[in-house]
């Protein structure tokens, strides 16, 4: 079981480590995954690899948003044309229907999540089509026992919508909220009232959702230490069950809406450590419980619950409870995770629909795992979900001895304990309250494919 978390702010050790580096979403990371893989070959070693009577994860994309908002960096089609959304479910009905013929089976979906994009730009009408679709091909529950998640821009979405999406069988929501100060709103293009966000979060509480995620974005231009410790106030008062507080990576060369904002108009890095040693002190000061990175949950969330119970795993959509599950990912550039292979969709929303028009899938590239790989994804799971090592059952499990076989490692390890970021016992690897925040520079120690002398390329910043 794991210990409560706690943190300790150390402004020296997260200097010296802020360096970039992966997300972990997945071990090996999206950056490996390879366009050399045979995308049937990936599919039947899925098929092949994985518990073809365990329970599933879904998820879907979809990539139109009416609006751009500067910061953003996903996978998304800025459009008002509503039309342009039919076209694009047609084609996902086919890959919906290839898919559930690979791996339904009669698995039951005890997770499903709509992401994008802005999954509300559709209209209410083509969100029960959706779900129809979903629940001839996949064995939805009908018991409310699942976790079923969508992604709403309280913008984009009406009460007559949260009561659509709660009769299909929805009861999580996550709203995209970033600031709530007029100016920042203004300088990344996403204006939005907080009458708006509390209207949905009142609608959405009387309808019966179960849990209420928002997001907050720190390192926005016009931000300061002060204006964002209004917005966790408005935000606390809201008193959603979760929040992610992710850190804005200012990437234009690779994300053109991120060309809109003016650096000049950013907040210092000296600025930023302010705003998130606040924002970390505050919400524990609310009663949240951190769960690791930018997450926080209530104590009684079943995400805070499952740290504690050591059942917390980690995949592409983030800290989950279902580590039972294979993720079947259907989509423009979705990310799927099936047995011993990831795989991703073609990321062009011109490629993916030709590709599924004529073959029924739109693989672009993947990975299948290696026994290497199994043990360091795990090492770095544990690591990341529990903040804690069983160095034993590693052994146990892959038939290794953990400190022959992480030798190259032992290195960066002395020198994370030399720092007071972990302790080694003998069969125990424990993150210290001031390594918590240094979570993934801890994990990048295991990670094979990023040379260590050089850990800055294609990632956002730790910190």
């Amino acid at each position: 079981m794991a210990q409560p978390t706690q943190l300790a702010w150390n402004t020296d050790l997260i200097k010296r480590y802020d360096l970039a580096g992966p997300r972990y979403t997945s071990y090996p990371t999206a950056l490996q995954f390879d366009t050399e893989h045979n995308e049937i070959d990936l599919i039947r070693t899925g098929l092949k690899t994985s518990d073809a009577h365990a329970p599933l994860s879904l998820y879907i994309h979809i990539p139109f948003c009416a609006h751009v908002c500067y910061y953003c960096a996903c996978n998304k089609v800025i459009t008002r044309n509503r039309d342009k959304a039919q076209p694009y479910l047609d084609t996902l009905y086919k890959e919906i229907e290839q898919a559930a013929a690979w791996y339904g089976n009669q698995r039951i979906v005890n997770q499903l999540h709509w992401g994008g994009g802005t999954p509300t730009f559709i209209s209410d009408e083509q969100m029960q089509e959706l779900m129809t679709h979903l629940r001839h091909h996949f064995a939805l529950r009908n018991d409310d026992k699942g976790d079923y998640s969508i992604e709403i821009d309280p913008r984009e979405a009406s009460s007559n919508t949260l009561k659509t999406l709660r009769a299909t069988g929805f009861n999580r929501i996550s709203l995209g909220i970033q600031d709530v100060d007029p100016r920042v709103q203004i300088a990344v293009n996403r204006v939005q009232s907080t009458e708006d966000t509390q209207r949905i979060l009142d609608e959405a509480r009387s309808l019966g959702f179960k849990s209420i995620n928002m997001d907050l974005i720190y390192g926005l231009p016009h931000q300061t230490l002060e204006t964002f410790n209004k917005t966790l106030d408005t935000v606390i008062d809201m008193s959603p069950d979760r929040l992610s507080v992710f850190n804005y990576a200012h990437m234009p060369d690779r994300f053109r809406p991120q060309r809109h904002i003016n650096v000049a108009d950013l907040p210092s890095a000296n600025e930023k450590l302010a705003i998130l040693q606040s924002t970390i002190q505050k919400l524990l000061n609310a009663g949240y419980v951190y769960i690791g990175m930018d997450h926080f949950a209530k104590p009684t969330d079943e995400l805070a619950i499952a740290q504690q119970t050591g059942k917390l795993h980690r995949n592409f959509q983030g800290y989950t409870t279902h580590a039972d599950c294979d993720l079947i990912a259907m989509g423009v550039s979705a990310i799927s995770q099936v047995g011993d292979v990831y795989y991703q969709n073609e990321h062009d929303i011109t490629a993916w629909s030709a590709a599924i028009e004529n073959r029924g899938r739109a693989i672009r590239r993947g990975i299948q795992l290696t026994k290497d790989d199994h043990i360091r994804r795990e090492v770095i799971t544990q690591l990341i979900c529990h903040f804690s090592l069983d160095t034993t059952a590693i052994e146990t499990k892959y038939d290794i001895n953990f400190f022959d076989y992480f030798n190259d490692v032992l290195p960066e390890i002395n020198q994370f304990k030399e720092d007071k970021l972990l302790s080694v016992k003998k069969d125990k690897i424990i993150v210290s309250p001031a390594g918590r925040l240094l979570i993934r520079r801890i994990c990048m120690a295991f990670d094979a494919f990023i040379p260590k002398e050089n850990t800055t390329l294609g990632y956002s910043r730790i910190i």
